[in-house]
């Protein structure tokens, strides 16, 4: 259950605006939607590693995460082979609420 963001600290607020907030629609969902969802249990490493991961580009972001270009050796991290991993799941980014049974 994702942690509302009020109960979040200043630093985690902003990665969770600024995930949801990337450019694009697709974007927004997947990594919005993994933010949202693990931020208030990733340590401070790994909230340090999403930041880094946050500075790539939209463009290759998406074109990494959607599998239309692997993952450049020089670019990889755990926190972004996270990521991967868990946007290559059916139904990434959409809501909960919205999913069909």
């Amino acid at each position: 259950m994702p942690a509302e963001p009020e109960t979040l600290d200043p630093r985690r607020r902003r990665l969770v605006f600024r995930a949801r907030h990337r450019g694009t629609k697709e974007g927004d969902l997947m990594i919005g939607g993994f933010v949202t969802r693990h931020i208030a249990t990733l340590t401070d490493a790994e909230v340090e590693a999403l930041e880094a991961v946050l500075d790539f580009p939209d463009v290759d972001l998406a074109d990494w995460l959607s599998g239309r270009r692997p993952v450049p050796e020089e670019c990889r991290s755990p926190m972004l082979d996270r990521l991967v991993v868990e946007c290559a799941t059916p139904g990434a980014g959409i809501p909960e609420e919205l999913r069909r049974p």
